[in-house]
């Protein structure tokens, strides 16, 4: 078991979770994370706890996951919310399918257009601005 006592100033836990300092009150801002108590006359102390959270909600956001999402995976950490953390997940993994699959249309109509501009054969018009105009003005073009 690793000692929790606070004893890091939030320049300290920045530097201990890869994070900034205004990062660190943003998320206190948004209750991601705890603002300790601060002593009179004295500076607010963090501990190991606080940096491995900052860690949790990093990686959670590497993953895709918002900040409110990441706030109701907190609220489940407990280790009881196993099947709704599940479905949280589930949900995420279903919208980052949803996005690879509008990214490979997405790609297959550039590639297609850039095709198009390399073969011109001297036509004025480009292709590839001329297809945007078509999506502009609502025509489903060729």
């Amino acid at each position: 078991m690793h000692d929790d006592t606070p004893g890091m100033t939030i320049g300290g836990l920045a530097r201990a979770a890869g994070v900034n300092v205004e990062t660190i009150r943003y998320y206190q801002r948004r209750g991601l994370l705890r603002e300790p108590e601060r002593p009179y006359g004295g500076i607010r102390r963090y501990g190991n706890a606080d940096a491995e959270r900052l860690r949790f909600i990093r990686t959670a956001q590497r993953l895709g996951f918002s900040l409110d999402e990441i706030a109701e995976l907190l609220r489940l950490e407990d280790g009881t919310h196993c099947e709704e953390a599940s479905s949280l997940a589930e949900h995420k993994l279903e919208n980052v399918r949803e996005k690879l699959a509008d990214l490979q249309r997405i790609e297959h109509v550039l590639a297609e257009l850039v095709h198009a501009c390399h073969e011109r054969e001297g036509r004025v018009a480009c292709p590839l601005i001329a297809a945007l105009h078509d999506e502009l003005r609502g025509d489903p073009g060729e």
